[in-house]
């Protein structure tokens, strides 16, 4: 009997141990399986909080995480917001308002991607003149809160249609931007260019300087007392974008210069736009976007104190109503609908900038009609910029083409591609 008892008990203290076993094993196999579980959890809503393109050939650099001091940043740029008035009479709401945002249905995915982003607004929002898309250009303010929306950091405004509503224009054109949360760079509303501070942001730890430049503004200056001249505008003093150029040297990390010069139409730089931009480079520029010419003109690499350096003579129009239709007898008309989307990955490595990648990626501008008109009777169009990656064979969105389209970007992405002739 007491063997009985004495075997009961082994068998129940047996028991109790691999209940004992069992209940760490399963707490330990938690243990490993959760921190796994929440990876992955975290690791799908990363994925699904993303822009749904599929052409991000890089992630944002934001979500790019420090290691071993090295940090980098992903800066977009790109010509001409050039908002003629078919443009904004296209935008018209039934209402009066205006609604831009369809211009940059497609741009969108690709500007959320950078850590820094720069258009070329050319013209001026001033609400004391008419609206007018040439010679003088004034867009409705309503243009502002689409270019935020979608997801430009800085708006360069050194054109020469910047004072086409003369000084208030000008005071009002960069004070529409910079209340909705955008910056401003080649204008100086409070008339204090020679005191100002440089334009100077701080991406992921790497400090950018942006400057920019225009060539003249079609007379319009001869309104203004030469302090104002002085005061209000960037203009190609020699003496001043030099100095400007070398203090970005000195206090930023990576100097980019928007210059507007060249020949209008012309897919070929002067040798007055090479002499001026490679001398941006001595005094200390790393970046050159050069813009005006309403056409894409090639790139040049030039080598520095070891490192590239990289010119665009002009990224050519972003959008506007310039194109073969409308740009009869016009040399190179078909060029006027085409432009680039500058995409420059800059790094940080022990205290050395450079630039890592760069692509010129080629853009067209669509121009649909909608079938409706304005209250004069003008016919409204849907006008999208494309990124042609994502149109040519094998893009996302190809099959949304018409042959005859299609046959025209692909012509449009090879030409341009040539043209530009940038391998990094």
């Amino acid at each position: 009997m007491r063997r009985r008892k004495d075997r009961i008990g082994k068998r129940k203290r047996h028991q109790k141990r691999q209940w004992v076993l069992w209940v760490a094993g399963g707490l330990l196999a938690i243990g490993l399986i959760w921190p796994l579980y929440l990876l992955a959890t975290n690791t799908q809503q990363k994925k699904q909080s993303q822009p749904s393109s599929p052409n991000q050939t890089s992630p944002s650099s934001s979500q790019v995480e420090k290691k071993g001091g090295v940090s980098t940043a992903r800066i977009m740029a790109h010509g001409d917001l050039l908002y003629h008035d078919l443009l904004y009479m296209s935008a018209k709401q039934e209402d009066g308002s205006y609604n831009f945002s369809e211009n940059f249905t497609y741009v969108k995915p690709w500007i959320e991607q950078a850590d820094l982003a720069i258009a070329d607004f050319e013209g001026t929002i001033s609400p004391d003149f008419p609206l007018a898309g040439y010679p003088l250009f004034n867009a409705p303010a309503e243009v502002v809160s689409a270019i935020k929306d979608t997801g430009y950091d800085m708006v360069d405004l050194a054109h020469n249609h910047i004072l086409d509503s003369q000084l208030s224009g000008l005071i009002s054109t960069s004070k529409a931007f910079t209340d909705a949360g955008i910056g401003t760079v080649g204008v100086y509303p409070e008339g204090n260019r020679g005191t100002a501070p440089l334009q100077i942001r701080d991406i992921n730890g790497i400090k950018v300087a942006i400057l920019a430049y225009a060539y003249g503004f079609n007379g319009m200056e001869g309104n203004l007392s030469a302090e104002e001249q002085a005061g209000y505008l960037s203009d190609f003093n020699l003496e001043n974008m030099q100095a400007e150029i070398e203090q970005a040297e000195k206090e930023a990390d990576i100097t980019i210069v928007m210059p507007q010069m060249g020949v209008e139409y012309q897919l070929e730089p002067t040798e007055e736009q090479q002499t001026l931009y490679r001398q941006m480079v001595d005094w200390g520029a790393d970046l050159v976007f050069g813009g005006h010419p309403h056409v894409a003109e090639p790139s040049e690499i030039v080598e520095k104190d070891g490192q590239r350096k990289l010119i665009i003579y002009s990224m050519g129009n972003f959008i506007s109503n310039q194109r073969i239709e409308t740009m009869e007898g016009v040399q190179n008309a078909q060029w006027t609908e085409r432009g680039v989307l500058m995409d420059v990955t800059i790094e940080k490595k022990d205290g050395v900038t450079s630039i890592q990648t760069a692509q010129a990626r080629p853009t067209w501008v669509s121009r649909v009609a909608k079938g409706t008109y304005d209250a004069n009777g003008y016919p409204q169009y849907l006008y999208q910029t494309y990124i042609l990656e994502d149109f040519i064979e094998g893009g996302q969105y190809r099959d949304q083409l018409d042959e005859a389209t299609k046959a025209r970007i692909d012509v449009a992405y090879q030409e341009m591609t040539d043209l530009m002739n940038l391998e990094w």
